[in-house]
């Protein structure tokens, strides 16, 4: 199993503070960070300083770093056009030297997209959008001499498909979810890796089941995805420094065993070991308080060489 970072800069984070964070997970041997493309805050914190564009800011980070991966978890398909998302996507991988992954879905959050004057349909409509962003997209990279598209909500004509991204055929595309048909089946056409977090292990595992036989359904292997899951996390030595970070995360002890896990390295093991025996092959931990560069340190050192061996 591998272990990679997830951050949520709309809580409350400046672009130094992500890349002290990204930069401390890199040197620290993590494969990978993500973080969540909101516009507004999600939680009772303040969410100061402001929200940070999810690609204006992982194409700072591509030029800051070296070697670690950089991605969305999960890029909302109504926040863009497909074809200038295809773009912001190619650029930014071009940036990082091949580094870049997209997750995107059909997004949730009601609030934001009214405060920013996004559309946001009823869900089949938000999944057919979906759909055609994620076949828009998918040319936008693949095609070497542009490409027209005609859809319901999306029409292209002579889209140069241009700049190409710096991977082949393009950066990988993660969609996750838990819807029990749609979800499934892009993410057997589109995905390289299908992500279910957040919840009840045995949930994680019915939702891969699902993923496996809409891929079986086109004829697709589903050892081509990688399944993955994550939670949220709070990690310590001991109880007093699990309840410092909980209290700094602005989340009680109640709350955090409803949406992730808080213990010792051991107890957190233990945890992410439940996923990876329902299949999961990789596993994103998401940190309540970004400036906590102890907390990323103690996980590098004792919990993923536990889970990862």
């Amino acid at each position: 199993m591998e272990i990679r970072l997830w951050i949520e800069p709309q809580f409350g984070a400046s672009y130094e503070q992500q890349l002290a964070f990204v930069r401390a997970a890199e040197s620290l041997g993590f494969p990978a960070v993500m973080r969540s493309d909101h516009l507004v805050n999600t939680a009772s914190t303040s969410g100061l300083p402001g929200p940070s564009d999810a690609w204006v800011t992982l194409g700072a980070l591509a030029r800051e770093t070296e070697s670690i991966r950089l991605g969305t978890m999960m890029t909302a398909s109504n926040f863009r056009p497909p074809s200038l998302l295809a773009l912001s996507v190619a650029q930014v991988d071009q940036m990082s030297g091949g580094r870049i992954e997209l997750g995107l879905g059909a997004g949730w959050f009601d609030r934001e997209h009214e405060a920013f004057g996004f559309p946001f349909p009823p869900p089949p409509e938000r999944f057919d959008r979906l759909e055609e962003q994620l076949e828009i997209i998918t040319s936008f990279w693949a095609t070497e001499d542009g490409f027209s598209y005609e859809g319901k909500h999306y029409t292209l004509l002579d889209c140069p498909g241009l700049p190409k991204p710096a991977q082949t055929p393009g950066p990988p595309i993660i969609i996750g979810g838990y819807g029990t048909r749609r979800t499934p089946e892009l993410a057997a056409r589109f995905a390289a890796e299908f992500n279910v977090g957040l919840v009840d292990p045995d949930v994680v595992a019915k939702q891969y089941a699902r993923v496996r036989e809409a891929c079986e359904a086109i004829g697709r292997d589903p050892a081509e995805l990688t399944f993955s899951s994550g939670t949220t996390v709070c990690c310590g030595e001991t109880a007093p420094s699990i309840a410092a970070k909980m209290e700094r995360g602005g989340v009680t002890a109640e709350e955090l065993a409803e949406i992730g896990i808080g213990g010792t390295p051991s107890e957190v093991i233990d945890r992410i070991l439940e996923f990876k025996d329902r299949g999961a092959e990789r596993f994103y931990l998401r940190l309540l308080d970004i400036d906590d560069l102890d907390q990323v340190q103690l996980i590098a050192a004792e919990v993923v060489p536990a889970v990862t061996e």
